[in-house]
């Protein structure tokens, strides 16, 4: 195990890298809930420092839901961490409140001169699902048909295309009949970090949940990696993979940020049944991409809990991304 603590389970990471050492922040709830199925609301969040991905130092809490009523006031869940051009840091984060029993994500922002110490941009709302383009999307929570009301693990960037910043979210697209068709890849575009224009999603189907998107350009080709689980593969999507759905991280293939993206062909990325790592990462380093996440299932069975050592990904002659395990790194 790479990040760890003893006596907190740690789940959902990303990181940012300020020119001299990584920082990786992560999701963390108490092991003295006993039930990790009890930890995604009684959430905060984590911060660690790095020189190689592999060695760190724990910092502590860095962000957690607010403390009076508020719109977070449950839950401050999975986000990204990008630098403007001023210097300041901005944390873009997924929130929930206790009004609306989690039910209902949107996102937010906070900002830091230090990578640790964060404050929120006002009461820290920048986007919901609202607006012309929200047609688009389930903007309620569909009971009965959906677990909630997605809008969450923001992945923010700027547009390699011209001035301004990108935000990928986990979506799901309205008018669609199939519960597992209906994943989706929200989009949202901003000229200053600040303020947000809510898009139609870059890319929808597949499966009923496309979480933790995180958009990369590798060797002139562009990537959107995500995580699902096996239930949620739509029939589609579970007869074409070669020996039935598993849960873990697979990706989309695009021409650029924007799209039009496609579900990767081939073997799923990252997966197993049970799930071994979930949650996952790709971060460039100089001996080239690695895969990070959390330890689902481990040994016997029981939930991990902490983030696994950096695996190597390659992409191949075909364009394709592959994962190389200990066993393959080794030989």
């Amino acid at each position: 195990m790479v990040i760890a603590l003893d006596k907190q389970w740690i789940w959902d990471s990303w990181y940012a890298h300020d020119g001299n050492r990584w920082h990786g922040f992560f999701l963390k709830a108490d092991k003295s809930l006993i039930n990790p199925d009890l930890r995604h609301f009684n959430v905060s969040q984590g911060h660690a420092v790095s020189d190689d991905l592999v060695t760190w130092e724990h910092l502590g809490t860095c962000f957690a839901p607010s403390e009076t009523e508020a719109w977070d006031d449950f839950t401050t869940w999975t986000g990204s961490v990008v630098q403007d051009d001023a210097g300041l840091w901005h944390l873009f984060y997924t929130g929930t409140c206790k009004q609306e029993e989690g039910l209902y994500q949107r996102i937010g922002h906070a900002t830091s001169t230090d990578l640790h110490n964060w404050e929120r941009v006002g009461d820290g709302l920048c986007l919901d699902l609202t607006g012309p383009n929200a047609r688009h999307y389930e903007t309620d929570h569909m009971r009965g048909f959906w677990h909630d009301r997605a809008m969450r693990d923001p992945w923010v960037m700027r547009d390699p295309e011209g001035p301004g910043w990108l935000m990928f979210f986990t979506a799901r697209a309205s008018g669609i009949a199939e519960p597992n068709a209906g994943g989706a890849i929200g989009f949202a575009t901003s000229s200053d970090l600040m303020t947000w224009e809510l898009q139609p999603p870059v890319f929808a189907g597949g499966y009923g949940q496309l979480e933790v998107p995180q958009v990369f350009a590798a060797e002139g080709r562009w990537y959107c990696l995500f995580c699902t689980a096996a239930e949620h593969f739509s029939k589609d999507a579970a007869e074409r993979i070669a020996g039935g759905p598993v849960t873990g991280t697979h990706y989309l293939i695009g021409d650029g940020p924007r799209g039009p993206w496609r579900i990767a062909p081939g073997p799923f990325l990252d997966g197993d049944l049970p799930c071994r790592r979930y949650a996952a990462r790709i971060l460039e380093t100089p001996d080239g991409l690695v895969i990070m996440g959390f330890a689902d299932h481990a040994e016997g069975g029981h939930f991990g809990g902490y983030v696994m050592d950096p695996e190597p990904v390659i992409v191949d002659e075909n364009g394709l991304l592959r994962v190389l395990r200990e066993a393959q790194a080794a030989e």
